[in-house]
């Protein structure tokens, strides 16, 4: 028998074939996500239970740590306004400014009347003095000499002899006539004071001053509105911190406290991030029955108004496995997530699910709509549709 002699080069050559087949091969296999059941099929996955304390998906909002709503304080046209929305302003910043041509009037004609008060005082102050040091009841009155010197020098020594004139008691009475006009000016002076303090805090009014540092989120006004008492200027904001405000159920509110470190996940790029409870209200809404709660989240991750999910640790009930599937499984129709469950003849059909925490591992907790033991599609291509299955065919083809 003819032995076949085979090229050593022919050899090497089937051998390199042979390896880079099976490596095609290999890499061919469906690679489940971390922990779950072998797959039934090509892109099927079991879902399966994840032990421990559940937690609740709560949506909130991000909001401003400190936000204000500068109001018109008095009527008067807009003839100031320093920016749009964006705009960033210091602490004591003139931010809008109303008409305050006729209080300054008013000002400057009050001003004339306090100098008039002054004068008023200081005469009263130096008729007093007079009256210490020269009484008008020693003042001899006036007329013709001789009457008037007869009058010195008989008439008032007489009556004071007799008991029926007291020079003390006519200064005395003198001097309090004296210190009552000094009494009324100083306070005539005050109460015009006090109308300036008043003025001064009306073109106060006039002006809204930035009472942090922070930016413009809102403007209701342009240059040129008529205000009124009460209506809303704009809003104002520091952004450069933000927080997520939420209503949490009265149930959960005792796995809560102030420090707190929980997760949160953004609903425009998914990521998660920790967040801190930072308030937590005293009390809760007497007709939706959640309390209030606020949380710090990390700088420059969102914006003001972003929705964002806050992942609540429910320990208020019993432990229990919620089931877990691979993120890449789920499919959104519009804002409503879903998946699509295998029934027993291979056939996909959707249903929505309400999803809880995001795993590191890349698995997501459902909070509802599926059961353990159910096989779903992993990873969904894009022409999959509820009704179809791969490898069928309709009728007629």
């Amino acid at each position: 028998m003819a032995k076949l002699k085979v090229n050593p080069l022919m050899r090497g050559l089937l051998t390199v074939t042979w390896m880079a087949t099976a490596s095609l091969v290999a890499v061919a296999q469906p690679v489940p996500y971390p922990g779950a059941q072998t797959p039934h099929g090509p892109g099927e996955f079991v879902v399966r239970q994840a032990e421990g304390a559940p937690t609740l998906s709560i949506g909130g909002t991000v909001v401003p740590y400190k936000e204000v709503t500068l109001a018109a304080q008095l009527p008067g046209r807009v003839t100031y306004l320093a920016g749009i929305e964006g705009d960033k302003f210091k602490k004591g910043d003139l931010l809008v400014a109303l008409d305050d041509a006729e209080l300054l009037a008013k000002r400057r004609a009050l001003l004339a009347q306090m100098a008039s008060a002054d004068a008023q005082l200081r005469n009263a102050g130096m008729q007093y003095s007079r009256e210490v040091y020269s009484p008008r009841s020693k003042t001899p009155p006036g007329g013709m000499a001789v009457p008037n010197l007869f009058d010195q020098m008989f008439t008032r020594p007489m009556e004071s002899f007799m008991g029926e004139r007291s020079e003390g008691a006519e200064i005395s009475a003198d001097l309090y006539a004296s210190g009552t006009q000094i009494d009324q000016a100083r306070s005539a002076l005050m109460a015009l004071q006090a109308e300036l303090q008043a003025l001064d805090s009306k073109l106060r009014d006039a002006r809204s001053i930035a009472p942090f540092d922070g930016v413009i989120v809102r403007k209701s006004i342009e240059v040129g509105d008529t205000m009124q008492p009460g209506q809303p200027l704009l809003t104002f904001a520091d952004v450069e911190y933000l927080q997520v405000d939420i209503d949490v159920p009265s149930r959960l509110r005792p796995g809560l406290r102030e420090g707190m470190m929980i997760n949160a996940e953004l609903d425009v790029s998914h990521e998660r991030v920790p967040v801190r409870v930072a308030q937590i209200f005293p009390m809760a809404d007497a007709q939706r029955h959640t309390v209030k709660v606020k949380l710090d989240l990390p700088q420059g991750v969102a914006e003001p108004g972003m929705y964002v999910r806050v992942m609540v640790p429910d320990f208020s009930a019993t432990e229990r496995g919620n089931p877990i599937i691979p993120a890449s499984a789920i499919r959104y129709n519009g804002s409503l997530p879903g998946v699509y469950v295998l029934d027993d003849q291979g056939r996909p059909n959707l249903r929505l699910v309400r999803l809880g925490e995001r795993q590191p591992d890349g698995t997501v907790n459902v909070l509802s709509g599926l059961r353990p033991g159910e096989r779903i599609l992993g990873d969904p291509p894009p022409g999959v549709a509820a009704g179809w299955s791969s490898g069928t065919t309709g009728p007629g083809r």
